[in-house]
């Protein structure tokens, strides 16, 4: 799993998951647009399938959308067939919103097994995890406790995890409105997981 990509640019990934969501997804990009950033959003087939125009505005915005499986079960308690099923089935999904096979992954609770690695490599998948797990933003722990902990993994390469859906994500959104323009100002280009990947072939 990888939650960094050390490079000598001043670059940074932030990713938001489980959306897409009809409230909290459209400020995000609003945020984004701000500062001409781009990030990536591990999506859930079942949000796609129940708001498809944002996970277009998302794709229309030049985000990245990567495969978050479609109903966002633990793939460690699921049989290899399953497991397969669960991200296939997104990545069509995904595929006839943006043309192209995704090129990324999180597994949902960050969970995974050799079987899960074994089938991601055999789909030409990235598996993405994040270095500011601490910052535990799906529990709402409060806009300074999110800020304070993502901000002590904030360097070259880091990727940061958010989350703009499956709640009400308030917080995270004031916090990434605090981050994001922060970070710009810092000299930090806000960039894809795909994009800080190209890191790793130069």
């Amino acid at each position: 799993m990888i939650n960094e990509v050390p490079n000598t640019q001043k670059r940074i990934a932030i990713t938001f998951d489980d959306g897409p969501n009809p409230i909290f997804t459209p400020k995000i990009l609003d945020i984004f647009a701000k500062v001409e950033g781009k990030a990536t959003f591990f999506m859930i087939g079942e949000q796609i399938d129940n708001y498809p125009d944002i996970a277009r505005e998302v794709v229309r915005q030049g985000h990245e959308i990567g495969n978050h499986t479609y109903s966002h079960v633990n793939l460690t308690e699921l049989s290899p067939l399953e497991c397969l099923n669960e991200v296939k089935r997104n990545e069509n999904l995904i595929q006839k919103f943006t043309g192209t096979k995704p090129l990324v992954f999180r597994p949902p609770f960050l969970a995974y097994d050799e079987k899960t690695i074994s089938m991601l490599r055999e789909r030409s998948y990235q598996m993405i995890g994040a270095l500011n797990t601490d910052a535990l933003d799906w529990e709402q722990p409060g806009v300074d406790f999110i800020l304070s902990k993502s901000r002590n993994h904030v360097k070259d390469g880091s990727i940061l995890i958010f989350h703009d859906g499956y709640g009400y994500r308030s917080q995270t959104i004031e916090a990434v409105s605090v981050l994001v323009p922060e970070l710009k100002s810092q000299g930090y280009e806000l960039v894809t997981v795909s994009e800080l990947l190209k890191a790793i072939h130069l």
